[in-house]
């Protein structure tokens, strides 16, 4: 895969993607959206992978939309805009569907859309330089479609704060709040995001995929459903080859 403005590499199962466009501050333009939403949507059937890494270039994450793609889209009819969200949120499900866990590694600007990215992806790690805001109020945009990514990191209580005031936050915040997982200092990140990469490569590729699975569908259910579905994929689960070679190690430890 060759991409503009998008590294990669996967190293012992790792892979690591990271946004580069660092005159810009890792902006977003439609290319990038694609080629992102692309990456994602490979490394989730590539066995060659099992955990990735999100990051970007330069010590910025992501600053939003890039200024020449937002003058572009200011332009649009309503159909082109349509078409053109619907971009977007394809790019956020591929990296929230992704059947791999997705680690977010965050320094210096995490803005809007870039905000949005973060959110989608399972953990986030970030250190004291980050800074993380959705701005998009302050242009007389809104943030529809990151807001429910946010939702489901954050109350409603907090979400409401970061979106109407529009203000920035640091790692500390984001922390304390439950947006991001961990705040690190910078000379701890890598560690930290390698030995969080470590521990879910030693667990069942195929039980990873299934819990990310159950976490998109049951936000869709009723406590009922959700419990007859969790009932289906736990028998499911119980018949797959690494669930029983699983059990047959652990109870062979036990001898």
């Amino acid at each position: 895969m060759g991409f503009k403005n998008l590294l990669y590499k996967v190293e012992n199962q790792i892979a690591e993607i990271v946004l580069n466009r660092p005159d810009k501050m890792n902006s977003l333009d439609e290319e990038l959206i694609g080629d992102i939403t692309n990456i994602f949507n490979d490394f989730s059937t590539n066995r060659e992978v099992s955990v990735v890494v999100l990051t970007g270039s330069n010590n910025n994450f992501c600053s939003g939309l890039y200024l020449d793609y937002l003058q572009k889209i200011s332009k649009y009819d309503i159909l082109q805009n349509k078409a053109d969200s619907q971009k977007f949120k394809d790019m956020l499900l591929s990296i929230y569907n992704c059947s791999k866990p997705v680690v977010a590694k965050v320094s210096g600007y995490c803005l809007a859309g870039g905000c949005g990215i973060a959110s989608a992806c399972d953990i986030i790690v970030a250190d004291e330089t980050a800074k993380f805001g959705y701005t998009e109020v302050k242009i007389g945009f809104i943030p529809a479609i990151v807001m429910l990514f946010l939702l489901k990191r954050v109350s409603e209580n907090h979400a409401k704060d970061l979106l109407l005031t529009a203000r920035w936050i640091g790692s500390a915040e984001a922390e304390r709040i439950g947006f991001i997982n961990h705040s690190v200092k910078s000379s701890e990140m890598d560690s930290r995001v390698n030995e969080i990469c470590e521990m879910m490569k030693k667990n069942s590729a195929n039980s990873l995929a299934l819990v990310k699975e159950m976490f998109t569908n049951i936000s869709g259910m009723n406590f009922e459903q959700a419990l007859d579905y969790a009932c289906d994929l736990n028998a499911i689960t119980r018949m797959t080859d690494d669930c029983k070679k699983g059990i047959a190690n652990f109870l062979s430890k036990g001898k």
